[in-house]
Formats: C-alpha cells, structure tokens, sequence
C-alpha cells in the first residue's frame, strides 16, 4: 500500500497536450479572426502549460477591447504586464509562430484541450471529495449534494464543448426526417390526443413544457393520461415526480383512468365482479410498462438528476429505443432548491433554468405542471394568459411549451355542464400557437377526444 501511495504522489504531471495548446496558438496568431470565434469555446483553464495560457488570455483581452490583434499588440500587451519574461521572451512567440498548422483542425486541437482540462477537473473533484470525507463535522447527505453539483456542472460544460458545422447539423436532420418518412413516424412523442398532436406534432426531445391551471382544474389528470398514452404506444420509461401526491394516489388515478372505473368506487372496494374483472386487467397492463413513481415531498433538482439516471441505468433492458423517455414533475411550486436566494422568484427562475438544462441534458421532453395565479379569478373573461403564471417571468422564458387549461364549468357549475376542456397553447418556441380541446371525465379523472356520458 506504501509504494502505490509513493507511486500515485509522484504523479505532478497533469493530463495536458502540449503540442495541440501551440497548435492553437499557432492558428490564432496567424488567423487572428478566428479568436472572436472560439472565445466561448475555449476557457483560459483549459491551457496547462502557464506560457501558453498567458499568451491565449492576452489575445482574449485584446479581443474584449475590440483591438487589433497583431503580434505587435500581442507583445507590447505582455510588455506592458511585465509578462513577456514570463512566457519565455520574443523566443516563445518566434517558436509558436513558426509552426505550421491547419487552421481547419482547430475545432479537434480544441476539443483535445478540453477533454484534457475536464480530466484535470475531475482529479481535483477526486482530492475535494477525500477531504469532504475525512470532514466528519460535514454530514454525508451535503456532501453528496455538494459531488452531485459539482457534477452537473461538469457535465453541462462537457456538452457544451463540442460546436457543430451546418453541414453536421444538415446531415442529422436529414437522417432523422428520412427515418421518421420511412418508418411513418412524427418527430415527437404523440399523445393521442388528436387536437394536441395537431398542433405540437407531440413533444419534442429537450423540451421544457409548462402545464398550468388553477387547483382542481385537471393538470395532474391531463399528465398522467397523456404520459399513459405515450408510454403504452412507445414502449419507453416514463418518470413521475410527485410532490403533492401519494405513489399510491398516483396508481389509483392510472388504474380509474384506464379501466373507466368511477374513482370512490375503486378505491372503497365496493366494484361488481365485472368491475374486478376489468380492474384485474388493468392492474396487469399497467405493472408491465416501465412507469416509475418518485413521491419525496422535498425533491431538488440533484434528486432528480440523480434518480433519473439510476432510472435509466436498471430500465436499458425495458427499453427498446434507449435513451428515450418522459418525465412529469407535480409540481413546480412545491420543488425546493439547494441554494440560498433572496426570494422565492429567484428560486423558481433557479429551478425552471435547471430543468431546462436537464431536459437538453438527457435530451427528453420534461412535462413540468404549476399553478397560476389568483389574478385569473378576478377578470370577467377568466380564460388564463401567460402572465397568470405564477413567477411568469423565468418560467415564461425557460418554457419551450407553455399549455394552460380552462374549464368554463369550473367556474359555473350549475350553468355549464359540459365537461370541454380547453388547452391554451400560449407559447410554442418552435411551431403555432392554438386551442386544443377535450372532454373530461371527472369519475375516472380521465381526458378523451370525445365527450363521453358521465358515471
């Protein structure tokens, strides 16, 4: 054990690429334009070798100046910040300078220099996570919460990194419409619900959609159909977070739904033997889809991540299309946040940036539902309106769909008995705005495309 800690403590040279750093170097200094365009790909970190990374932070603040970029520019800066010794001299410079490189293999020395600085990150998250367990004043729930950050972090970055050419992105795209037409497909997931589908041609991979309406209205309801509806035609894991709700609450809404079993009835027991009948069937339908139900009152965004992939880890056998799936969290309002904010607005503009993220991240949609606010109430016309949501602001811009339910007879009872439910598409990032309509069915707590008698 004594050698292999003398072995690894020996180990002063951190993953690096020296050669691809001078490379870049050597690019930008006989292509000075190209500096304005990797500016955000490249950090400064990402150099190992000090010379190279003071050179490449002095053409980023001669950029930022909006200088002109000449070796003369460059040497009267490194000058001036008595740095040009630092580097080496004028010899440093003369020798990168007199490299040949191809400025077309920048974005590969680029992505060398970044897999390099993230492996470097990753050591130091190694030697952090020995010291926070060695930290005995520190409880271990926070210190995972604190490598589940950290991690998050490295992984957006790492997604972040690569930059694709049009050609690439022309090059997906025509292979996805061409398997799409050849296997009769749409480009997202459909709910069955024909008005809806009509027009949002379903839910798209990294997709942040909004379901919102006053309490009561149907929004649980309404995901949890359409999540049964995707998930039965698909075949893929589908994830309910629910922060308001039972798991046992959650099956019951599933199992009335599906076998149109009227809700009391069900879950007092008091059914006929044709009633047992279909129940029994629904019971066995439904414990064969791979639905997985997360009921912790207290869910952050590291637990959801967290989960999701231990999720996606134990279902690769159940799904067929891997690394698809759809995600419901019931709801926003109650979802809590590891930082510290000023205010409640922040958080939620914390959250629903978060989720975004996660949604592109793991490239699914993300069905997340949330209240609106008790303005809708006061006006005559109480159709709701993107401002109705409550803490609009962050939640109107990280949405990618926003839907907001209205029923007349929620407010008039006595004189609607209509059971039409309208969907407000308020906000559709990438196609048309409408209303979609349905009929529900309050019994079973069930959305159909045709009104249907009440039990």
């Amino acid at each position: 054990m004594k050698e292999k800690k003398l072995k690894y403590s020996s180990l002063a040279v951190l993953p690096n690429n020296f050669f691809a750093e001078q490379s870049i170097l050597n690019i930008l200094l006989t292509n000075p334009l190209l500096i304005k365009k990797i500016v955000g790909k490249l950090k400064v970190e990402s150099f190992y070798f000090e010379p190279h990374r003071i050179i490449y932070a002095s053409l980023v603040d001669l950029e930022a100046e909006n200088q002109e970029i000449t070796l003369t520019t460059l040497i009267t800066r490194l000058q001036d910040e008595s740095l040009l010794s630092s580097i080496g001299g004028l010899e440093r410079i003369v020798t990168i300078i007199n490299r040949f490189e191809n400025f077309l293999s920048l974005e590969n020395y680029i992505k060398l220099l970044n897999e390099k600085y993230l492996r470097r990150l990753i050591i130091d998250l190694g030697k952090q996570i020995i010291i926070w367990g060695y930290t005995t004043s520190t409880k271990v729930d926070e210190i995972l919460i604190k490598i589940e950050k950290v991690l998050f972090t490295l992984n957006q970055q790492n997604l972040s990194q690569k930059v694709y050419s049009v050609a690439e992105v022309i090059d997906e795209v025509y292979d996805e419409l061409t398997s799409k037409i050849k296997n009769n497909e749409t480009s997202g997931l459909l709910t069955s619900f024909k008005d809806l589908d009509a027009l949002l041609q379903g839910f798209q991979k990294s997709d942040l959609i909004i379901i919102a309406g006053r309490p009561s209205m149907g929004k649980t309801a309404f995901a949890l159909n359409l999540g049964k509806n995707i998930v039965t035609r698909y075949k893929i894991p589908l994830v309910v977070f629910t922060l308001e709700m039972s798991r046992q609450q959650i099956i019951y809404r599933f199992l009335s739904a599906d076998c149109k079993i009227n809700s009391n009835r069900l879950k007092s027991g008091k059914m006929t033997n044709n009633e047992w009948n279909l129940l029994s069937n629904s019971m066995k339908e439904i414990s064969e889809l791979p639905i997985f139900i997360d009921d912790n009152p207290n869910l952050t965004i590291t637990d959801i991540r967290s989960k999701l992939r231990k999720i996606f880890a134990t279902s690769k056998s159940l799904n067929k299309n891997e690394g698809e799936a759809i995600i419901i969290i019931d709801y926003l309002q109650l979802m809590k946040t590891n930082l510290k904010l000023d205010n409640r607005v922040q958080e939620i503009s914390q959250i629903t940036r978060n989720l975004k993220l996660l949604a592109k991240e793991f490239d699914i949609p993300i069905l997340l539902l949330s209240q609106l606010s008790r303005n809708v109430e006061a006006r005559t016309n109480k159709r709701p309106l993107l401002s109705d949501l409550r803490e609009s602001g962050s939640i109107e811009q990280d949405a990618d769909i926003v839907i907001l339910l209205y029923r007349e007879d929620y407010y008039a009872p006595i004189k609607n008995d209509s059971s039409l439910t309208e969907f407000i598409i308020a906000k559709h990032r990438n196609g048309p705005i409408g209303t979609a309509r349905l009929f529900f069915d309050s019994s079973t707590t069930s959305f159909n495309n045709n009104s249907i008698a009440k039990n």
